[in-house]
């Protein structure tokens, strides 16, 4: 009866157990981390785009357009933030359309996702508004 005891002995079970789904567990919590991190970024230069095409739609210039651009995208290194205005300013009339597009790369923080998708990751956004 007891030879029976020790060859069911379940005290290392959980240890390996944890041992083999704690990588998972991690990397997908990596994951949600840096799928967060490229959501909110792609949030922000959305949002950028939209109050620079404001700014440009009232008849502003683009360096008042790209400071707008600027202030409107705090949280991210501006730096890296790429700012297209189209058409010119001297070519907006009223009733044309006027492009802004803004890019950011930004860097991707965990390792193993790094293999995974490009490192820096692009994004961009654009916005398109009718010149008042």
């Amino acid at each position: 009866m007891r030879l029976t005891k020790l060859l069911k002995n379940d005290k290392g079970q959980s240890i390996v157990e944890l041992a083999i789904l704690l990588p998972l567990f991690l990397l997908i919590l990596m994951g949600i981390f840096e799928f967060g991190r490229i959501m909110n970024t792609y949030l922000v230069i959305e949002h950028a785009s939209r109050e620079g095409a404001r700014v440009a739609s009232v008849g502003y210039e683009d360096a008042e357009i790209i400071e707008k651009v600027n202030d409107s995208s705090i949280p991210l290194d501006t730096s890296k933030l790429y700012v297209n205005i189209s058409p010119e300013s001297s070519s907006r009339k009223r009733g044309t359309d006027v492009t802004v597009k803004v890019s950011y790369n930004i860097d991707i923080i965990v390792p193993i996702i790094e293999s995974i998708i490009p490192d820096p990751l692009h994004l961009e956004a654009e916005t398109v508004m009718r010149v008042e």
